[in-house]
């Protein structure tokens, strides 16, 4: 569901002499807040699964708002397929999560390209609750003009959306501590913790995997973020800016 956020006050801490949670946020905030397209801009938060992008994103759309900007945030959770189609190359199939989850091609055409130049800002919320699979048929609600979408999932570079995204932030995260945080979280799900491992290992990230190797959106993307400690986040590049040496590790 569509989520209009506004501000709220957070206290910052300190790790190392390195900048904190708060001030990551905060640059990244004032980055996209400085952008004007003409349109809502469209900001993807992009990453493997468990790799904490709907954490990020609340964050993000929170300084937005705080920043005098409208801040929409959007979870891909509301734009998946029905489950028979999901699970239609079978229930642990990676290539079947890869193709068959999102309906990528129903959110460009009721969410990115309405909001992009051009759109008459009318979009979806959702059109799906993933918890009962029922498709969901609101009305579409018209976002500002200044609007700052922001929209987390996985698989956001595809080629289906590539090319509708203003911004991109990508949060990199390990595959061992992305699979520590998703199993954790979703142990009761899969009824265990050894079932919710053999899900990751085999459908979740298996598809991830995928994705890596087929579009290297960690490069392709304008802001990445080292998002391993969710606590402290490494800003590792920017815009034009590459801070991946002040950090002693790579961009990708």
């Amino acid at each position: 569901m569509a989520e209009l956020i506004k501000t709220s006050a957070t206290q910052p801490d300190s790790h190392s002499g390195q900048p904190t949670r708060d001030q990551v946020i905060g640059r990244i905030a004032d980055h996209l807040a400085a952008r004007d397209p003409g349109h809502p801009l469209r900001v993807a938060v992009d990453g493997i699964t468990a790799a904490g992008k709907t954490t990020l994103a609340r964050a993000l759309a929170s300084a937005v708002a705080g920043r005098g900007r409208p801040a929409i945030h959007l979870s891909m959770d509301g734009f998946h397929h029905p489950r028979a189609h999901r699970h239609r190359q079978g229930r642990d199939s990676a290539v079947g999560y890869y193709q068959d989850a999102y309906d990528f091609p129903a959110f460009a055409r009721t969410v990115l390209a309405p909001l992009g130049p051009g759109g008459d800002r009318r979009y979806r919320g959702r059109i799906i609750d993933l918890a009962s699979d029922q498709q969901i048929d609101e009305p579409p609600v018209t976002a500002p003009t200044d609007a700052v979408l922001i929209v987390d999932g996985s698989f956001l570079q595809r080629s289906e959306l590539a090319h509708l995204w203003d911004e991109v932030v990508f949060a990199d995260t390990s595959f061992l501590v992305a699979r520590r945080r998703g199993t954790t979280r979703d142990a009761a799900l899969f009824g265990g913790l050894e079932q919710a491992e053999d899900a990751f290992e085999n459908r979740y990230h298996a598809a991830c995997r995928q994705y890596l190797a087929e579009t290297d959106p960690a490069t392709r993307a304008g802001i990445v973020i080292g998002n391993d400690d969710v606590a402290h986040p490494e800003l590792r590049r920017i815009g034009s800016d590459d801070l991946s040496r002040l950090h002693g590790s790579p961009a990708s």
